[in-house]
């Protein structure tokens, strides 16, 4: 058979249209790949809720892949293993509480568990503003991350959503936007993003799943994102609470969308 690049071209805008079209309007919009971001999108779509997640890089699953220091590895605790478990992504014990996996295999069953099961991706996407109405986040503002690296005076369009999740890691890209452009208190102890610490994992661990919390109505943060704005350490290469950071989150987002209505 003869290719035809016109036909080739036609059927990517197409499915591409498709697919944007049916994320104008979704019950979470998800800003970060990483793996709680992942989880998060995963654990929420398998609730029967429509999800759409937008990654400024073009590649998913954030700092995961290059393990510790490009060393293609990651540790979690028994806790964080129950979710890889659930992945199927195999895990080998080291020493008693402490399991390593291959950051490669963990990165892309996460990614392929998270399309397969209905969460639709949106790579090369930044999240350049917030929809407000009133005193509650009700959407996203999107516009192609080439576009924001070439500072083209190009606008975006927006997402609506019932919630919006901040997976974005260290950065806390969206409430560092909410906190910016409206004069608005955050729920931290000072209104504001706290700020990260420095590198403690026990206790960034712990604190990840406590930090794991709405923001700001419609707001959530989780994974790295979450330290970062109530003020805890960073954790390093165990990726643990990560993954559980991602899944709780979700529970929290059911229970809030299922008491709404």
């Amino acid at each position: 058979m003869a290719l035809d690049e016109k036909i080739i071209t036609q059927a990517i805008i197409d499915r591409y249209y498709e697919k944007l079209k049916a994320s104008l309007s979704v019950d979470v919009a998800v800003v970060g790949g990483g793996p709680s971001g992942l989880v998060c999108a995963y654990y929420l779509v398998k609730q029967g809720f429509k999800i759409a997640l937008f990654e400024r890089k073009l590649s998913i699953g954030g700092g995961m892949w290059g393990g510790g220091m490009m060393f293609n590895e990651i540790v979690v605790q028994e806790e964080g293993k129950k979710v890889l478990d659930e992945f199927g992504i195999r895990t080998l014990p080291y020493t008693q509480g402490y399991y390593t996996s291959d950051s490669i295999e963990t990165v892309s069953t996460l990614c392929s568990m998270a399309v397969r099961s209905g969460v639709t991706i949106f790579n090369l996407m930044s999240a350049e503003d917030l929809i407000l109405r009133g005193n509650r986040v009700s959407g996203l503002v999107v516009n192609w991350t080439a576009v924001e690296m070439a500072h083209l005076h190009v606008d975006p369009l927006t997402i609506e959503a019932k919630c919006v999740v901040d997976a974005t890691g260290h950065a806390t890209e969206v409430v560092s936007i909410l906190q910016k452009k409206n004069d608005i208190k955050l729920f931290t102890q000072t209104g504001k993003i706290v700020g990260e610490k420095s590198l403690w994992a026990e206790v960034a661990e712990k604190d990840t799943m406590a930090n794991t919390r709405e923001v700001f109505p419609g707001l959530y943060v989780c994974g790295m994102a979450a330290n970062a704005t109530f003020g805890s350490y960073r954790m390093g290469p165990i990726f643990g609470g990560m993954l559980l950071s991602g899944q709780s989150v979700a529970v929290l987002i059911t229970e809030a969308l299922r008491s709404s209505t």
